[in-house]
């Protein structure tokens, strides 16, 4: 089975659930998001996989959200995603994949539902 996570080495929740996937014996494919960024297509693929929307996969504890306007209800799916492009730091971390979904891990055992 493959398995994807979208990787932030500097997020303790995303380096305790790249733990988890290796300690059930996968080895995932590993993509360091903010170094390889996103795409809109790839992002909305990703979401609707999860059931989600934009506004849900949204980081709004750290980062630019609200000085962007984003945290405003105002704000669209579209105007989200674009910034989440321009911000690859707005999405919610870790995101994993797998044949079983996609899910936002947080926390961290999610992943288990994945595997």
């Amino acid at each position: 089975m493959t398995v994807v996570i979208h990787h932030n080495p500097n997020c303790s929740k995303s380096r305790a659930t790249l733990d988890l996937i290796r300690a059930a014996g996968h080895e995932p494919v590993v993509i360091q998001y903010m170094k390889a960024g996103w795409t809109k297509p790839q992002l909305q693929a990703l979401f609707a996989v999860a059931g989600i929307t934009a506004r849900e996969a949204l980081r709004t504890a750290r980062g630019p959200a609200k000085e962007l306007g984003l945290t405003d209800r105002a704000a669209t799916e579209e105007q989200i995603l674009d910034a989440m492009v321009a911000h690859p730091e707005l999405v919610e971390r870790p995101l994993v994949c797998s044949p079983k979904g996609v899910a936002i891990c947080r926390p961290p055992e999610t992943v288990h539902d994945l595997l």
